[in-house]
């Protein structure tokens, strides 16, 4: 097996840094619940690594890049050539026996699938049983994210129409904004919504999973270009232009509408720059990542405010950031797609292109939200109705972290951070051991 030794060292870095998202993930969303759930909300980030691993490891892999022989099937499945990525080992990604390790290739797809299950369940903080997130990851990544990502990355229907998405702002996160709420919904409101503040409960955290996010996002986008070359380096800047702008983009608003600006501002700006130009990146000039980082940052400030307008409790603004911030992103391609890469796709309107390619850039936000939002409603009820998915209302009150886990995140002496004090009769005897 010859590979090319630059590529491989550059997708190994990428790997790593994708998956160092999914640590970061939990401290960006630990932060922004209470004290009471900070645990529990970081434990169902990694409690993604290990169960997607596992399941992209057997199956995933195989049902989502390789073809199961039928030409209509094909088109939404992948079939079972490399299951237990047997057929992988001692192989290269290119059939003239350069590139990279095919189980390289694997390494980094998986990361993606990681970071998409764990993006969901910053819309059930606080509520959700931990056993019923840890069955709803396998499910989940079966039946949604696998067949998403065929359809987009693994010559499926959407691949063949030409729909562009370069690292996922369709696959990842309008695929996880739409099943973050559909979650949200099943599950309901968490006890006191709008009548207590569910304020953050540690902008430092916060601040600290932005930075790991926007560090790791590098990997993320110029990495997907799966090559050393111009292509990764335009991704690499048009990431850091766009998440700048809509940080900024973030804080202008908070001036105009509240009157200060905020460090979880600046925090959801640049992550809503960063989803709204993944799909874009490669794709894109400069010039027009500085407009879709100003666009997501105005437009995502706004779109967290629709919970309470419609009615449902997505705790930590997935659907706001992600969903809306990916649909942004990709739909901009339809006017903004400047070096498309397939002969199936065409520039964007601005460049020439014709309605075709914006055509396709509406469709696929549609198809995946659709998809994703009416599959993971059944799978969450289907669960709800076996096992239960939600914590009683007295184990919320009293705190995730304690009732679940029995540990807290901080060590308050005599009283935990739940408010509970240690030798309250709310307190499991195993977890007084833990925090006496």
């Amino acid at each position: 097996m010859k590979i090319d030794s630059g590529t491989t060292a550059w997708m190994l870095t990428a790997t790593a840094l994708v998956l160092l998202m999914t640590p970061g993930l939990a401290f960006f969303y630990g932060g922004m619940t209470r004290a009471k759930s900070v645990l529990n909300m970081m434990l169902m980030s990694f409690v993604s690594i290990i169960t997607v691993t596992i399941a992209w490891v057997l199956y995933g892999h195989s049902l989502t890049f390789t073809d199961n022989g039928s030409s209509l099937v094909n088109k939404f499945i992948g079939g079972f050539d490399a299951l237990g990525l047997q057929s992988l080992v001692d192989t290269a990604t290119k059939a003239d026996g350069t590139g990279m390790p095919s189980l390289v290739y694997s390494a980094f797809q998986l990361t993606f699938a990681i970071i998409t299950v764990a993006l969901i369940s910053g819309a059930i903080a606080d509520r959700a049983k931990f056993g019923a997130w840890v069955l709803f990851t396998v499910i989940w990544a079966t039946v949604v994210y696998f067949p998403v990502a065929h359809w987009v990355w693994g010559n499926g229907w959407l691949f063949s129409l030409g729909i562009e998405d370069f690292a996922g702002g369709t696959v990842v996160h309008i695929n996880a904004g739409a099943a973050a709420l559909a979650l949200a919904i099943v599950l309901g409101k968490r006890a006191g919504w709008r009548k207590e503040p569910m304020r953050p409960h540690n902008l430092t955290l916060v601040l600290l999973g932005a930075g790991l996010l926007w560090f790791g996002w590098f990997g993320f986008n110029a990495g997907s270009e799966l090559a050393v070359d111009g292509t990764a380096g335009l991704a690499f800047m048009n990431t850091q232009i766009a998440a700048a702008v809509a940080a900024g983009a973030w804080l202008v608003v908070e001036k105009m509408r509240d009157g200060h600006a905020t460090s979880l501002g600046v925090a959801s700006g640049a992550i809503a720059g960063l989803v709204a130009i993944t799909p874009a990146c490669g794709f894109v000039a400069p010039w027009a990542a500085i407009l879709i980082g100003a666009v997501a940052g105005t437009v995502c400030a706004y779109a967290v405010g629709l919970k309470y307008k419609l009615g449902f409790d997505d705790s930590l603004d997935v659907v706001g950031v992600h969903m809306v911030g990916g649909v942004l992103g990709a739909v901009s391609l339809g006017f903004l797609a400047a070096y498309p890469f397939l002969d199936q796709q065409s520039k964007g309107l601005f460049y020439g292109g014709g309605l075709k390619q914006l055509g396709l850039q509406v469709l696929g936000p549609v198809a995946v939200a659709g998809y994703s939002f009416v599959v993971t409603w059944v799978i969450a009820k289907i669960i709800d109705r076996v096992m239960g998915f939600r914590i009683s209302a007295d184990e919320e009150i009293a705190g995730i972290d304690i009732t679940s886990h029995a540990e807290t995140g901080y060590d308050l002496g005599t009283v935990h951070a739940s408010g509970v004090a240690a030798k309250g009769p709310a307190v499991p005897s195993t977890a007084k051991k833990v925090n006496a």
